[in-house]
């Protein structure tokens, strides 16, 4: 038998001790865990279920959402699991007990069009899809005139036209997702919505209520920064229209509740009160927080939500903006707004993400051996010395303006380069690379990294911390000051100072996950592939990481890396897409 997974012995917290027929096999094949076995088995003792075909389900559909997906494809599992010779139930009757079990009699289970549930993640994503049908009824009116002539001003480029048309599409219908790649102008079409918007309330004598948000801190403060920066292009009278607009998290919109990780104190019964409701990052929304977004937000107010569908999905179950995108693509009345014309790097970087997009391996190769300023590939040879030299310069000029004390220049030094991994660990993983670069670092300045608040430090927050103001995804340098050192945190608009003994959790961040990076970019990106038999290495993750580049983008990995990555899709069962479809 052909072993994909780590081995597991007697003393492997994985192995379910007690676990006998088919879980016993496919716990012993690492297949899964003991917590999914466990899961399956308590449920099945529960309601009297005891045939290890259903049983074998059950705890699939666990494991399948702890690798993102909502539910368990029955059809799909065999093959994604071909190597391994385990002894699948007949697949001609796997469905048929399940459909007879008592645990889709008692709602612990449900099984439809071939999918397996646990009951939690089929009451989100029906609650999504009748929510969603719910809102597509709305019809918002507007002064068609006024909007024109709003959204010709704010923008009066030909070569805003596509920006016009999502702009347009957003004031006159409840639900609107406007998607794109990175430097496609979503924001900038975020702006001149919310001018247009405001102005159809000015006329009315009314105040619009405004809500941006993104899954991250790092993320929304992104998304005011952008939001700003486009309005910088505007008049005098639209910028003051926008002069007040924040953005926040996703958590602190919606307002956790104490003592519950997954509901909020904003819900059906208690609705946001905007009429505006902006999500950007949207691909990073698992289900959960989608279902609890929709039911917060008022029938009536407009919602919009913006991402690229084709970067990595949320780290929790579900990737309910590819979902929304791909279901709605073949029917007349879709929400869908597509920007399509990149405007943030130029044709080298754009050549390569679009081969990357469209899954074209020969297209991306051939991007990559082209070469040219904005494309740089190293397929073979120790990768130390090409890392070395791309980041060690980037790592002192850092080092150079939190010495000097000047946290604005170390932060602008910081933000002209990143080193993204795919693994935490390993020779290709960041905890790794962060070593290395530090005793590189060490040797050219004499600093001692062993002081957590060494000067020059880069920093990534790891949890949120609303009484500080610092959230997850957030970057930092630790720089000089006249009380000391201190931790100079990126907002987007400044930067807060804080004691580092204050901080929570924070890492190094000389080097940094391909999933961390999500919602930020920088000038220049290199790229770190693992070896071609990862599971991590994906056509999403390997898109993801080449388009958080504006001007170069460097990429280390074999051949066989980059068409595997590329090959490889990380797909994640879910019935929305078809319901939608359906609907």
């Amino acid at each position: 038998m052909s072993i994909i997974f780590e081995p597991v012995d007697a003393h492997d917290r994985d192995l379910a001790l007690g676990a006998g027929g088919l879980l016993a096999h496919f716990n012993v094949a690492g297949v899964l865990t003991s917590a999914d076995v466990h899961v399956a088995a308590n449920l099945g003792r529960l309601v009297g279920e005891g045939d290890d075909a259903v049983l074998l389900a059950v705890a699939l559909a666990v494991r399948a959402v702890r690798h993102g997906s909502v539910c368990l494809d029955l059809a799909a599992v065999p093959q994604s699991l071909a190597d391994l010779d385990l002894p699948w139930p007949e697949p001609g009757t796997w469905p048929a007990a399940i459909s007879a079990s008592p645990l889709v009699a008692a709602g612990v289970v449900h099984l439809e069009h071939g999918l397996v549930y646990l009951d939690r993640y089929h009451e989100q994503e029906t609650q999504v899809l009748h929510d969603l049908r719910d809102r597509g009824r709305s019809v918002h009116t507007v002064d068609e005139a006024l909007l024109d002539q709003s959204l010709a001003r704010v923008f009066p480029d030909v070569a805003s036209a596509e920006q016009r048309a999502a702009c347009r599409r957003a004031a006159t219908q409840a639900t609107t997702v406007i998607t794109g790649g990175p430097g496609t102008g979503k924001t900038t079409a975020v702006a001149g919505l919310l001018v247009a918007l405001v102005e159809q309330a000015e006329a009315r004598g009314e105040a619009l209520r405004i809500a941006l948000a993104a899954p991250t801190g790092k993320a929304a403060a992104r998304l005011e920064q952008s939001v700003r920066d486009s309005a910088s292009r505007f008049g005098g009278q639209d910028q003051g229209r926008l002069a007040d607009v924040t953005a926040m998290t996703m958590h602190r919109l919606l307002r956790r509740h104490p003592g519950n990780s997954t509901r909020f104190r904003h819900h059906r019964g208690n609705r946001l009160p905007h009429d505006l409701v902006v999500v950007d990052e949207a691909s990073m929304v698992s289900l959960t927080m989608m279902a609890r977004l929709l039911e917060a937000v008022r029938p009536e107010a407009r919602l919009v939500l913006v991402g690229d569908p084709d970067q990595l999905s949320s780290v929790d179950a579900g990737a309910v903006l590819t979902d929304l995108v791909r279901g709605y693509e073949h029917r007349g009345d879709t929400p869908v707004a597509a920007l399509t014309t990149a405007h943030r790097y130029g044709a080298e970087i754009g050549e390569l993400a679009e081969a990357l997009r469209l899954g074209d391996a020969d297209r991306a190769v051939a991007a990559l051996r082209a070469g040219g300023d904005a494309v740089e590939w190293v397929a073979a040879g120790d990768p130390a010395g090409t890392i070395r030299s791309a980041v060690l310069p980037h790592a002192l000029a850092v080092h150079d303006g939190a010495v000097a004390g000047d946290p604005t220049r170390a932060l602008a030094a910081l933000d002209r380069h990143r080193l993204l991994c795919a693994h935490r660990d390993g020779p290709f993983g960041v905890r790794h690379w962060n070593r290395r670069i530090e005793q590189w670092f060490t040797a050219e300045t004499g600093v001692s990294v062993h002081d957590a608040a060494y000067l020059g430090r880069p920093i990534l927050a790891s949890s949120n911390d609303y009484s500080l103001g610092v959230y997850n995804g957030d970057t930092g340098v630790i720089v000089a000051s006249a009380v000391g050192a201190r931790a100079a945190i990126a907002t987007g608009v400044g930067f807060l100072e804080i004691a580092p003994s204050r901080l929570g959790d924070v890492e190094t961040m000389h080097a940094m996950t391909i999933h961390k990076s999500q919602g930020s970019q920088a000038d220049e990106i290199t790229v770190l592939l693992p070896d071609e038999d990862s599971r991590l290495l994906t056509r999403e993750l390997f898109y993801t990481a080449v388009t958080r580049a504006q001007r170069k983008v460097r990429v280390i990995g074999s051949e066989s890396a980059v068409r595997a990555a590329i090959a490889r899709q990380a797909l994640r069962a879910s019935g929305l897409r078809a319901r939608l479809a359906d609907a």
